[in-house]
């Protein structure tokens, strides 16, 4: 069956079962996927005029006593286990490079790139008082978090870095305005400038 081929009304089908069937579809979709999956294209699979807020809806409805759960990141949907369950799995799966292998000053890069983005290696240096090694860009590059954002526009267009959408599917954002506020994180004894 290809796409065009998809029956995606099932007029066939009593109404409860259509809706069950739209549901299942919503679910492989969602459990097959490693990244986010937007709203557009959950809609391929179901009914014109259809709801994929409802559907996800009672997704989650469907999951809230199982391990896994339905999280909108990154502009999509996308299903993942719960936090309580990471050490279980760990336990005994092959999570292989799954975990971000982040250190504390790491994560403080990654914060002052994702407040201030797009910005510089400068413009890090102006923040921490010192040189942020190219190595450590790099890391958090490799782990896809960060990318190269638009050429600063002074002498020499330097490189600015931008944060990524497996960024904010890695620390379950929506968008950058869902990072906390710099007062929240100043009240919780971090300093931020």
């Amino acid at each position: 069956m290809t796409a065009d081929s998809l029956d995606r009304d099932l007029a066939h089908l009593p109404a409860d079962a259509r809706w069950r069937e739209w549901l299942l579809r919503i679910e492989a979709v969602l459990f097959a996927s490693a990244s986010p999956v937007s709203r557009d294209d959950l809609a391929r699979v179901v009914g014109q005029g259809v709801s994929v807020d409802l559907l996800i809806d009672d997704l989650a409805t469907d999951l809230h006593a199982r391990p896994v759960e339905v999280v909108k990141v990154a502009g999509g949907w996308l299903m993942r286990t719960r936090p309580a369950f990471a050490p279980v799995i760990r336990a005994a799966a092959d999570v292989g490079g799954q975990a971000l292998d982040l250190r504390e000053f790491d994560l403080a890069v990654l914060a002052a790139i994702a407040y201030a983005q797009p910005i510089t290696r400068d413009g890090l240096k102006d923040i921490f008082g010192k040189e942020i090694s190219r190595d450590l860009i790099g890391r958090l590059s490799a782990q896809g978090l960060i990318a190269t954002g638009p050429r600063a526009p002074r002498r020499g267009a330097p490189y600015t870095f931008v944060t990524t959408n497996h960024f904010l599917t890695a620390f379950g954002l929506q968008t950058l305005r869902d990072l906390p506020d710099r007062e929240q994180l100043e009240d919780a004894g971090m300093k931020t400038g």
